[in-house]
C-alpha cells in the first residue's frame, strides 16, 4: 500500500474535521463501518433489524430521524454489489442548520482510506469517528528489532499497533571457567555461534522487512553492544541498512524490549516528517535570499508561475483559510476573480457599476492544488507545528513556490 501524499492527508483531515463538527438534536446520527470481507446482504439484514428496533425509541422526532437515516443507508447499500477493496464508511443523519425545523439529511459515503477490520453500527448525537482518527495515525510502518547474543525479537510498528513477527533464540553458550587453550577454543566457538546467530537474525529481518513497500525506517535495540556489532557487520541487506534510523539501549529483549524501544524512540519518530517539511521550507528560504534564486511567494506571483508551468514544488500552509470566488455581471457580462476570508455574495461591477453576483466559491487550497496538478507540480501541505511552517504562514501568506526555472 503506497504512502499517502501530504495533500491526501490534508483532505482526509479536513473531511474528519467537517464530520466532527456535526451534531444531531438527539441520538440520531448513524455511523456504519463495513469491512471489505463483509457481505452487503448481511449489512442490509442488520439494517432491517435496526429499523425494527428503532420503533422502541421514545422520542417521536428522534425515532423518525433514525428511521429515515437507516432507510437512506439501505438505499445506498443497493449501489454496492460488494464493499470496496478497503471497506465502506457511511455517515448519515439529520443535522440542524439553525433553529428548530432547519434539520437536513446529510449523507457521506466513501471508501475507507485504510482496511476496516471490524463491522460497526453506531447511533449517537455525533458521528463515530474514532476508527478514522486511528487510520490517520496509522500511515507509517517501522521495523523494530531487539537483540543480544541469546535472543532476538523482530516486530513492526504501524500507528499504535505492534506486530511481533519472529522470536529467535541462539543457543550460544554462556561463560565458563576453563583456562588456557581450552578457554581460547571455547571463546572461538562462542564467537562463531554468535556470528551464525546474527546471520540468522539478518535473514529473518531481510525476509520480513524487504517486502514492506512503505517501510519508513528501522530501529535496533537491546542491552550491550550486540546491536552495534550486528549493524556494523554484513548481516542486513544494504537497502535495509540505509533505513536504520537509530540504535537504542534497552534493559530487556523480547516483547518488553520492543515496547522499551518504542518508548525511547517516540521523539525520533515524530521528528522524521517534521524534518522533511523543515528541509523543504529551508530550501525555499535559501532560494529566496539568493539574487537569482528559484523561489516565489504570494498568491498573485505563485499563480502566474503555476500558469507558466514554472513551479517545481508548491508549498501551502495547512492554516490557509482563504476562499477564491468568481463574480459575474448579468448587465455587461464582466467577470472577475477575488480572494478573501469571507467573500460577500455581491460586488460592484468595475465596468458598469451594477451588482455582480458570486457564481462560484472554492477553497483556496483546492483551487491552487488543482492548478498545480494540471501542470505536474508537486504539492506539499506544510503544518504550522514548526518555526519554518509558521514563517511560511506569517511572513509569506502561507503560499510559496520552489521554481523549476526563473521565468
Amino acid at each position: 500500500m503506497s504512502e499517502p501524499s501530504s495533500k491526501e492527508l490534508f483532505e482526509f483531515k479536513r473531511t474528519l474535521q467537517e464530520l466532527s463538527d456535526k451534531r444531531g438534536r438527539g441520538t440520531e446520527l448513524v455511523s456504519v463501518y463495513i469491512p471489505p470481507d463483509r457481505q452487503i446482504s448481511d449489512v442490509a439484514k442488520h439494517m432491517r433489524e435496526e429499523l425494527s428496533q428503532s420503533a422502541n425509541i421514545k422520542s417521536k422526532q428522534t425515532k423518525k430521524n433514525v428511521q429515515s437515516a437507516i432507510e437512506v443507508i439501505m438505499q445506498r447499500l443497493k449501489l454496492f454489489p460488494r464493499p470496496p477493496e478497503k471497506g465502506l464508511v457511511m455517515f448519515v443523519g439529520m443535522v440542524p442548520r439553525g433553529g428548530p425545523g432547519t434539520e437536513k439529511m446529510e449523507t457521506y459515503v466513501f471508501e475507507s482510506p485504510e482496511p476496516i477490520k471490524t463491522y460497526i453500527y453506531h447511533c449517537n448525537s455525533e458521528f463515530y469517528l474514532e476508527p478514522l482518527r486511528e487510520m490517520l495515525e496509522e500511515k507509517e510502518t517501522y521495523g523494530l528489532a531487539v537483540l543480544d547474543r541469546k535472543e532476538a525479537t523482530i516486530a513492526t510498528l504501524r500507528g499504535k499497533r505492534i506486530d511481533i513477527l519472529k522470536t529467535l533464540t541462539s543457543g550460544v553458550p554462556g561463560k565458563h571457567k576453563a583456562g588456557g587453550q581450552s578457554q581460547r577454543r571455547f571463546d572461538r566457538l562462542i564467537d562463531l555461534a554468535a556470528h551464525e546467530f546474527l546471520k540468522r537474525i539478518g535473514e529473518h529481518m531481510n525476509e520480513a522487512f524487504l517486502q514492506i513497500e512503505d517501510l519508513k525506517g528501522i530501529i535496533l535495540g537491546g542491552p550491550g553492544h550486540t546491536k552495534e556489532e550486528f549493524l556494523n557487520g554484513d548481516y542486513l541487506h544494504h537497502e535495509l541498512k540505509k533505513k536504520v534510523i537509530t540504535t537504542v539501549d534497552t534493559s530487556y529483549t523480547g516483547e518488553f524490549g520492543i515496547r522499551e524501544v518504542i518508548d525511547k524512540s517516540m521523539d525520533v519518530l515524530s521528528e522524521i516528517d517534521v524534518m522533511r517539511e523543515k528541509k523543504l521550507v529551508q530550501r525555499f528560504l535559501r532560494e529566496l535570499i539568493n539574487e537569482d534564486g528559484l523561489a516565489s511567494y504570494g498568491e498573485r506571483e505563485v499563480r502566474q508561475h503555476l500558469q507558466m508551468g514554472a513551479v517545481e514544488v508548491l508549498l501551502l500552509s495547512e492554516d490557509l483559510k482563504y476562499q477564491r470566488g468568481t463574480y459575474e455581471c448579468a448587465s455587461c457580462g464582466h467577470s472577475m476573480e477575488k480572494t478573501g476570508k469571507d467573500l460577500p455574495d455581491t460586488e460592484t461591477c468595475p465596468s458598469c457599476n451594477d451588482q455582480m453576483r458570486l457564481s462560484d466559491r472554492r477553497d483556496m487550497i483546492d483551487d491552487l492544488v488543482e492548478m498545480a496538478e494540471e501542470v505536474g507540480t508537486e504539492v506539499e501541505i506544510i503544518s504550522t507545528e514548526t518555526e519554518e511552517g509558521m514563517q511560511l504562514l506569517r511572513a509569506f501568506g502561507g503560499i510559496g513556490a520552489i521554481l523549476r526555472y526563473r521565468p
